[in-house]
């Protein structure tokens, strides 16, 4: 997030697009109602699903899955039109805005409504309460990120807040949720393909220098397979083995089926994680992993807030902490890795990863501190690029709609959309587990509008095949008018109805984050 989750709070208007804070960011979703309900915030939903924050909005625009930079482009050509952007902030503060203008330009409310389905008088509604806001902020997250789009969709949202100048400024931003709550944490850690902790590039032979004089040992400068790029490497020899840490990829990742192929077809496979999960039945050596309160450490959450975990009890049975599990491992394997705690972990992340520079343990004892945090002295960063980003300007990133690659055809004739639930997380290792979760939400459903079912000939809960050009699940049906006519909808945390069995594949250019928002299914009732 560029701001913090209370900073939500003081904004005037609140734009929430492919995000459903109710059922899977709590906390977040708190604020957003705090805004609205003690301080008169305002609040622009966009998704095609009629998520819970709707009853909240004051409006509500309900797309057609995958078009969002068209929407968002025409939200721009509004503003443009009609005078309402910051001039004196596009001026001063962002470079590329002539550019911004020529594409957007196309997208006027007649065109947009054709892409997207959103009546023009909507859209012409949204784009002034969001300009007209003395501070505006957008929550995103999966709804936007897990398409071939994704990157262009992330690009479109910061045009939008730059061109009415809301980054840099408290109460404001850009602000993505993320999807489980460390992976901040990971992410600033380096666990990406092509960097190292702290975002330092691995093209950057000063930081390449820098690590091997800390490590003690030579560094790979090429960067490295994204996860969903390793399935094919699996499939045309060039990946042997893989070491997967608190991963369920044969449950989690899309085309299953080319998932379990991929892990089948490895020579040796190894698994580290708290519990048993359908990836580590099919691993050569499983290493059995500590829970969270279990061990020290920290997380790093959405906000970029660096928070400490304290250690409760000691591991059960031959479980280790994650930390002594990889460097006992490393001394297996010649490179003598050896920490007396974790806070002596801190202490050289703080030495080698500026943005962690002044996080220290004992800086840490109450609400934590957000990076960028480059000195002892520093109080952290609440919000972003105040005064300047980091690249100086900020620049515009002008996008044009590309359709996704598969939609509904006369063979799959519906789109199909993954997610979560409240009671649910990811792949369900941890929570399906729990006796009361399992009470409330115990098996896989699939949402379809009545009028859909009524056409196919299904009733509420019976049980349906969905089909795709990649593999078929079985599951009962909840008939609901939340999905669109059109568009069914599926939590992908039940293994035994693995919705990835059916997603598509195709992956951003850029990001290498799949498309598991949209693909084609068909859907036929069980006999």
């Amino acid at each position: 997030m560029t701001n913090s989750m209370a900073e939500l709070e003081k904004a005037d208007t609140i734009l929430v697009t492919g995000s459903n804070p109710t059922e899977n960011h709590p906390l977040v979703d708190l604020h957003i109602r705090r805004a609205i309900s003690e301080n008169g915030a305002k609040l622009i939903v966009a998704d095609p699903r009629k998520i819970g924050l709707v009853k909240y909005a004051d409006t509500w625009l309900r797309p057609r899955p995958g078009t969002d930079v068209a929407w968002l482009n025409g939200i721009m050509y509004i503003i443009l039109e009609e005078g309402l952007w910051n001039s004196a902030y596009v001026e001063k503060r962002t470079e590329g805005f002539s550019a911004l203008k020529e594409v957007v330009k196309e997208y006027n409310p007649e065109y947009v409504e054709k892409i997207t389905g959103i009546p023009g008088k909507n859209l012409e509604k949204a784009a002034r309460e969001y300009a007209g806001a003395g501070i505006a902020a957008i929550v995103y997250a999966m709804g936007i990120t897990q398409h071939a789009s994704g990157t262009d969709n992330v690009k479109s949202l910061a045009n939008l807040a730059m061109l009415c100048g809301n980054v840099g400024i408290e109460g404001g931003g850009v602000n993505p949720l993320r999807g489980q709550n460390n992976v901040q944490g990971a992410c600033d850690m380096g666990a990406l393909p092509n960097v190292l902790p702290g975002y330092q590039s691995l093209s950057d032979n000063t930081v390449i220098k820098k690590f091997e004089k800390a490590w003690e040992t030579k560094l790979e400068s090429k960067p490295g397979l994204a996860i969903t790029q390793m399935w094919s490497a699996v499939l045309d020899g060039r990946l042997k083995a893989l070491y997967i840490i608190g991963e369920n990829p044969i449950v989690s990742d899309p085309n299953a089926n080319q998932v379990r192929a991929a892990l089948k077809a490895l020579e040796f496979i190894v698994v580290q994680d708290i519990f048993m999960s359908e990836t580590a039945r099919l691993a050569h050596v499983v290493l059995p992993a500590a829970t969270f309160i279990e061990k020290e450490g920290t997380f790093t959450n959405t906000e970029r807030r660096i928070q400490r975990v304290r250690k409760a009890f000691n591991p059960e049975g031959q479980a280790w902490s994650d930390s002594k599990i990889i460097c006992e491992l490393a001394k297996r394997m010649g490179y003598q890795m050896d920490y007396g705690c974790a806070e002596e972990i801190m202490e050289e992340i703080a030495g080698l990863t500026p943005i962690y520079g002044g996080i220290h343990y004992d800086r840490l004892e109450n609400d934590g501190l957000q990076w960028p945090c480059p000195a002892r002295n520093h109080p952290g960063t609440p919000y972003l690029h105040k005064g300047r980003f980091t690249r100086g300007k900020g620049l515009f990133h002008p996008t044009k709609f590309i359709p996704p690659k598969e939609l509904p055809d006369k063979t799959y004739p519906l789109l199909f959309s993954t997610g979560r639930v409240l009671e649910h997380y990811n792949s369900g290792t941890m929570t399906r587990r729990v006796q009361g979760l399992n009470l409330v939400y115990p098996e896989p459903l699939l949402e379809i509008h009545p009028k859909d079912a009524e056409q196919l000939g299904v009733q509420k809960g019976s049980m349906v095949k969905i089909s795709s050009r990649r593999g078929e699940i079985k599951a009962k049906t909840t008939l609901t008018t939340k999905c669109p006519r059109g568009m069914v909808f599926m939590p992908f945390h039940f293994a035994e109805a693995a919705a990835n069995l059916v997603t598509i594949d195709t992956l951003d250019a850029i990001s290498k984050i799949p498309e598991y928002k949209i693909c084609a299914v068909r859907v036929e009732p069980v006999e």
